[in-house]
């Protein structure tokens, strides 16, 4: 799979191109793959032993251009590497560490995401290529299909939500809004089928239940001065009775 040798000076991820200077051609490309490393990022905001590259180069072979997926997760590596991150994701930096997953979106304009992107991914060892086409509806092609390698060959998974026990999470697609945009997007998912909660969603998560805690502390000082002014009414009915028994002659302290 790999064709470097370790002991040759292989050029640093400052040395090679860091871009192709080709833009991507439709805003899914990137917000797709953002939305799902953002997730991550609360979802496993305790954990320092993840990557998610977005439109990023992964440099295999130092003779070799970068391929460049949409997205891309890798496990047992570093979250952060340096001041400034990662220029590129370079194999011979990541202890040959190969991502776990990566992701295509399918524009409208067609990019051998079926064919020579998946023979390379293969070959490089990622075990799961995922490839979306939110825009177009192919045939015989699903929007959404999952490809888990197995003996060194794609295999599509079934399902609409499928799990990836290797990654601890599932992939799916739903409605949902992201940044104020109505429409379906890609989710990560519990074993249980439970979807993780966007930043918007998560940001909702926390202001509800700080609202809920501001409820709460309220309903706590009502009740602490319900309980004072019942207390105080019990003092002066206390001092009115001693009063009275006074009247009568009769000394309350001595009762």
């Amino acid at each position: 799979m790999l064709k470097y040798n370790r002991n040759d000076c292989l050029p640093t991820a400052e040395e090679l191109p860091d871009s192709d200077d080709t833009p991507v051609d439709n805003e899914l490309q990137n917000w797709v793959p953002n939305l799902l490393a953002m997730i991550l990022g609360f979802a496993w905001s305790d954990r320092t032993d993840w990557f998610f590259g977005v439109d990023m180069g992964i440099y295999f072979d130092p003779n070799q251009p970068a391929i460049v997926p949409d997205g891309f997760l890798s496990l047992g590596v570093e979250r952060y590497v340096g001041i400034n991150g990662r220029l590129s994701y370079v194999f011979w930096e990541e202890k040959d560490i190969p991502p776990i997953l990566a992701l295509e979106v399918v524009s409208r304009t067609y990019n051998s995401e079926y064919e020579r992107k998946k023979a390379t991914y293969a070959e490089l060892g990622i075990l799961y290529y995922v490839i979306y086409a939110p825009t177009r509806q192919r045939q015989r092609r699903k929007s959404l299909e999952v490809h888990k390698l197995v003996n060194g060959q794609y295999e599509l998974l079934p399902n609409e939500k499928v799990w990836m026990p290797e990654i601890g999470l599932g992939l799916g697609r739903e409605i949902g809004t992201h940044q104020g945009w109505t429409r379906e997007w890609l989710y990560w998912y519990t074993e249980q089928g439970d979807r993780l909660p966007s930043p918007e969603e998560k940001a909702q998560q926390e202001g509800q239940r700080a609202e809920q805690e501001r409820q709460r502390a309220e309903q706590e000082r009502q009740r602490a001065e319900q309980e004072h002014q019942r207390a105080e009414q019990e003092h002066q009915r206390a001092e009115q009775l001693a009063a009275k028994l006074r009247e009568l002659g009769i000394d309350p302290d001595h009762l």
